[in-house]
């Protein structure tokens, strides 16, 4: 059976048409649940776009059900997520997720059960994720996705027992802090992991997923990517976290024609997509996309 899709959403209503569009033109989409979140809004001027979104949400179709859940004040970016992936996985044995500026292929649905299936019980697998950068594939690598020490909250999935192991609270964090060796050790995902993790534990940011990261590291998790991506994120506009940057993760979207895929076998560190994602990740390419963003370029 396949995995239940949770959709979140909260005032991007021109962002939100697309993501449903994409969504409902996957394969699997007629044979799979979805269920969505909808913050309400934050402030008196966000109220007529989330009415918006909420037109929009109420005229979905094209799922085998469809259960809404529509808060009635605002809850925020972190704890939403958290509150409603942590209802379906108290239902639902794993669970695909999805935010409203993702384009998915038409076979991104049939990725992500084929990676929940093959790697359930495996705990050191905490995610597979949807997204990755254009990178290209070495002529010697025989299957159709790939393992790195860094957790992608662009269109994923995971399983219960993973997500219900997670310390949101982050006891672990004072003395990790204090190591620089563990702090070495968790940017071998991408030197911005730090930082991330920083601005969240010291208030200066409202994220669920560098925390999700963070338990995934101390756990020695890895997360499965596919080699050809499977979501495109449109949120660079106006209502964007990122608003008015150079838009560093464009990539080739899949053409969704594949249906079935090779997953290795065996769960470790692939060596070359981890180099090519640090790389990605450094300090001169960071500085370079700003460099970027201050031409204009985006």
């Amino acid at each position: 059976m396949n995995a239940p899709v949770i959709l979140f959403a909260y005032k991007r209503p021109r962002e939100l048409k697309a993501t449903i569009q994409a969504l409902q033109a996957n394969h699997l989409a007629p044979e799979s649940d979805l269920y969505i979140f909808a913050d309400a809004p934050k402030r008196p001027e966000d109220a007529p776009k989330a009415a918006e979104v909420r037109q929009l949400l109420d005229e979905i179709s094209g799922f085998r059900t469809i259960y809404r859940d529509y808060a009635e004040t605002n809850i925020g970016c972190a704890d939403s997520v958290i509150r409603g992936i942590s209802y379906v996985l108290d239902r639902h044995p794993s669970a695909i997720i999805v935010e409203d500026d993702l384009i998915t292929s038409p076979n991104f649905l049939d990725f992500m059960n084929q990676g929940l299936e093959q790697y359930a019980k495996n705990k050191r697998v905490y995610s597979v994720a949807g997204y990755t950068f254009p990178f290209q594939k070495p002529a010697d690598h025989d299957s159709d996705a790939y393992f790195i020490q860094r957790h992608s909250p662009w269109g994923w999935a995971t399983w219960a027992d993973r997500w219900q192991s997670i310390d949101w609270d982050m006891a672990e964090y004072p003395a990790f802090i204090q190591d620089k060796d563990q702090q070495r050790a968790f940017m071998q995902g991408g030197s911005d992991l730090l930082n991330m993790l920083r601005d969240q534990m010291e208030g200066r940011a409202d994220a669920w997923d560098i925390r999700f990261c963070f338990n995934r590291f101390k756990r020695n998790g890895l997360t499965v990517y596919p080699t050809t991506s499977k979501v495109e994120n449109i949120g660079f506009g106006e209502e964007a976290t990122h608003t008015n940057i150079y838009n560093r993760y464009k990539t080739e979207l899949d053409d969704g024609a594949q249906r079935v895929f090779t997953l290795p076998r065996i769960v470790q560190t692939t060596e070359y997509y981890k180099r090519q994602t640090l790389r990605r990740y450094s300090v001169p390419i960071r500085i370079f996309n700003r460099l970027k963003t201050l031409a204009g370029m985006r």
